[in-house]
């Protein structure tokens, strides 16, 4: 099992910026594909972004590109997603996800389906004011 605790939410302005952590622990290894998702209200699940442990290869959606970031402290096992620039419309909950992935390419094609991610954080609100 692996438990993934997620951190840094928090109400900002539009432009502002936040840092999410999530800590993974317990079975590690079989978290080498993380992603972020987000979920607005009345909205399905959305990928933001995922990272490959194993090469800290990085995928960012389009939607997002430019002003987020995801980078991964190996030493603490833990992921970050950097928001610059932030937008009303990046107003959601985000989660932390983890899935065991044979390689950098599988961890991609994992990036917007949820259903492939076994862990699961519980979630921090992300609130951005206009």
């Amino acid at each position: 099992q692996v438990q993934l605790v997620e951190s840094g939410g928090g109400s900002v302005q539009t432009g502002g910026s936040l840092r999410l952590s999530c800590a993974a622990s317990g079975s590690t290894y079989r978290a080498n594909c993380m992603a972020w998702f987000r979920q607005a209200p009345g909205k399905e699940r959305e990928g933001v972004g995922v990272i490959y442990t194993g090469g800290g290869n990085t995928y960012i959606t389009d939607s997002v590109k430019g002003r987020f970031t995801i980078s991964q402290d190996d030493a603490k096992n833990t992921v970050y997603l950097q928001m610059n620039s932030l937008k009303p419309e990046d107003t959601a909950v985000y989660y932390c996800a983890a899935a065991d992935s044979k390689a950098r390419y599988d961890c991609y094609l994992r990036s917007t389906s949820p259903e492939r991610f076994p862990y699961w954080g519980q979630g921090t609100q992300v609130t951005v004011s206009s």
